[in-house]
Formats: structure tokens, sequence, C-alpha cells
């Protein structure tokens, strides 16, 4: 163990499972056969859609036109199909006019054409067509509010579902008598194919009184326009069962359970023993810390529940509940509650990215915590106790040189975490 570099191990951790779920890795099985008489259509949404409409390109026997829409910088160049770059995570108006033009493009279609929807996360942003009465203005400022307030990404979408004209099963309709095939890269704990991207193309079992008892629970001031339009049930949704979905099928073609499993195959090449936690952990950043903290402490000590060298994997989506005014992100969170809960532990090491490479705004995927990390920043007399309160993260890594900036990489199974006890 003596050339052994925690600090690389963790970044090729991270490397693999990003490259475990690539669309062009996990694409091309999925594709459907192309229709004997009737035309494909692609269109999707997501920070993958345009990885993921690239490798349609590639690998698509027949011809093909559409359109999708991913986060800006996250594009690629396609020869077939349009490709839009929108706002993400506060939609904008080129999401607006790249989703209102989408509906167009799918109207008319005829019961032998195919419809191919490339779903993947960040797609609720990006698909930003409010429902009739409501603003795009109006849309932003809730999600600016749901987004600061710690709520959980299913309850953000059941909101953003009933507040839409083409998410929670919309854009399908929209198809119909097209056959419409749905392929998802996941990005929510549980992958539930209705939950990603607020599925627009998905019958919805949620209901206006859910997006209400959300938003109550959060506090969430409403404009009287839009509270009238979920308690009147305007904003209701096509439920299961609903015929007009018969001749769709989906597919969830990578999850974060892929890329776990990658990493956990690397460590143990390098001769480290890999556990893997979760795939689905929720709740506030810096309790989740608290808890790996505790159990890698455990390890260090006492040999339980794992026996060292080992590396402890989780994945899943976990929250933020902004109350200062730092420049955060939820994995630089995580990484700087750890930190403080840790202690300066000589054998304990930790990476937490983003597998999208973006940790929630910002411009990186996340950051890299070494045992040092503490006494550093209070040689740069940065408090991390003081940062942690004030949410900013990014600002006691950055100080450090310790984000990592993977720049987009075109997928997105939500978070990564690899705490490493030597």
């Amino acid at each position: 163990m003596s050339t052994f570099n925690p600090r690389q191990f963790l970044l090729d951790l991270y490397g693999s499972a990003v490259a475990a779920v690539s669309a062009e890795k996990c694409l091309p099985a999925y594709l459907p056969t192309p229709p004997a008489n009737g035309r494909t259509l692609v269109i999707g949404a997501g920070k993958g859609a345009a990885a993921m409409a690239r490798a349609v390109e590639q690998h698509w026997r027949g011809d093909i036109s559409g359109l999708v829409v991913t986060r800006y910088g996250h594009g690629v160049d396609c020869q077939r199909i349009e490709v839009i770059e929108a706002a993400h995570p506060v939609p904008d108006a080129a999401g607006l006019r790249a989703a209102g033009r989408m509906m167009e493009m799918v109207r008319g279609l005829g019961e032998n054409d195919l419809v191919l929807c490339l779903i993947s996360g960040g797609g609720s942003s990006l698909l930003a067509l409010p429902a009739p009465g409501i603003t795009l203005e109006q849309k932003q400022a809730i999600n600016r509010a749901l987004l600061r307030s710690g709520a959980a990404i299913s309850e953000m979408n059941c909101v953003r579902k009933h507040l839409s004209a083409i998410k929670g099963g919309r854009l399908a309709l929209a198809c119909a008598p097209a056959r419409v095939v749905t392929l998802l890269i996941s990005d929510v704990p549980g992958d539930d194919p209705g939950i990603i991207a607020s599925g627009p193309t998905l019958p919805d079992p949620t209901t206006c009184a859910d997006a209400l008892a959300v938003l109550r629970k959060y506090a969430i001031e409403l404009p009287a326009g839009v509270r009238e339009h979920l308690q009147s049930g305007a904003g209701e949704t096509p439920k299961p069962g609903d015929p007009r979905f018969a001749r769709n099928e989906h597919h969830v073609i990578a999850v974060a359970q892929d890329a776990l499993e990658a990493a956990a195959r690397h460590a143990c090449a390098a001769g480290i023993t890999p556990y893997i936690l979760s795939d689905g952990i929720e709740g506030e950043s810096r309790d989740i810390a608290i808890m790996h903290a505790a159990m890698a402490r455990q390890v260090a000590a006492r040999g339980q529940p794992f026996q060292r060298p080992c590396v402890i994997i989780s994945g899943g989506e976990t929250t933020v509940t902004v109350r200062g005014s730092g420049r955060g992100g939820r994995n630089a969170e995580f990484l700087l509650s750890l930190g403080v809960a840790l202690e300066a532990h000589p054998a304990i090491h930790a990476i937490a990215c983003d597998t999208d490479g973006i940790d929630g705004s910002e411009d990186n995927a996340g950051a890299l915590y070494a045992p040092d990390s503490l006494a550093r920043g209070e040689a740069l007399k940065l408090r991390a106790r003081t940062l942690l309160e004030n949410n900013d993260g990014y600002g006691f890594f950055s100080a450090l040189d310790d984000l990592v900036v993977s720049g987009p990489t075109r997928t997105n199974v939500n978070d990564f975490r690899a705490v490493l006890v030597l």
C-alpha cells in the first residue's frame, strides 16, 4: 500500500461510475425495431438527452428526425436530430420555446408512426411549458422556492407535473395515436420512471391535492391563479390505466446501481474491498454525512461492520435546506459536514460528486476530502463549521483546490459518494 494514492483512487472510482452509465454504453441495446410503414420521430429532454440522441443516430437503421433539449453546455453535435440548450435547474424562455416546438412537432402523427422519447434527469426544468393561465415567471419562482426548501425530488416533480402542459404524461397524449417508446436514464432514488424528469410520457398516479400538500409542507407562497389551478383540479394529470397509453412502452436503461457496481469493480481491481451501502439515499446532505462519518469511524476503530481497508460507496439524491448565502452544492455540503464529523481522522478519505458533472448549479461535479482538509482550511482562516452553516461547501473546497471539475458528463444518475477507510 506504500504507493497507493487515495486521491487518485477516489477520482478513478468516480470516473468508472460515470463511464458505466453513458448513453453510448447503455442505449443501443434498447432501441426498438423501426416501423415498417411509418416515420420515426426522436424527442427528448435532460442533461443526457443530446448524448442519447447522438447514440440513436449512430445506431439507428433508417430515417429519423426530431428535437431534444438539454442543459446549457451539455449539447453535442448531431446530424439529424436538432439539439437545443436551455436553463437548469430554473427554467428559462429557451426551454419554454423548445417545449412548445416539441408539442407542435408531435401533433398529427399517425398510428403507424413511432416516437422515440429520450429522457434523463434535468428534463423537468428543460421542458418548461406552463399550464394555461400560469406564467413562466410564476413557475420560476415556485421552482426556486422548492429548490431552497429541502424538498425531495419526488415532491418537487409532483408539483411540477400539475403546473405543466407537457409533463405528467401530457407529452405522450399529444403524440397519440403514434406509438411512444421512452428510454430513460434515472436520476431519482427508487428509479420510478414516472418521477424521472416529471414523467412527460408516462401516466401519473399523483394528484393536484398531493401537489398542494407538498406546497403547504414547505410553506411555499402561491399566486392566487396557481392556487386556483390546483384546487379546481384543472391541473390533473392522466392516470394509470388510461387506454391512450396502452401501445406505449418504456425502459430504464441506466440507474445509480450500475454506477456503484462499476466503481465497486474498480475498487476490487485496486485491492480495496468495496461495500455498496445503498443506491437510493435521501435526506439532508449534512445529516447523511454524519451517518457516513459514524460508520467510517466504527470501521476504523472496531472493524465493524466492515474490515479495513475498504471503501463505502453510496448513491441517491440528498437535499440541502438553504439557510446561508454561500456557494453550495449538495455534494460539497456533504463533504464539509463529513469533515467536521470526522475531526481529522487520519485513516479516512472521501469523494462526493454528481454524476452529471454539476453539483447543484455550480461549475464543479463535487469535491475531495482528505484527513488534512480542515487543517489546511484553518491555515487559510476558513472555519469549516462556519462555512457549513453558511452553505458554503464550494467556497471551502475551492480554496483548498479540492473541487472535482469534470465538465458536463452528459449522463445523470445523481450523487456518487465513496468513503475510503485505510
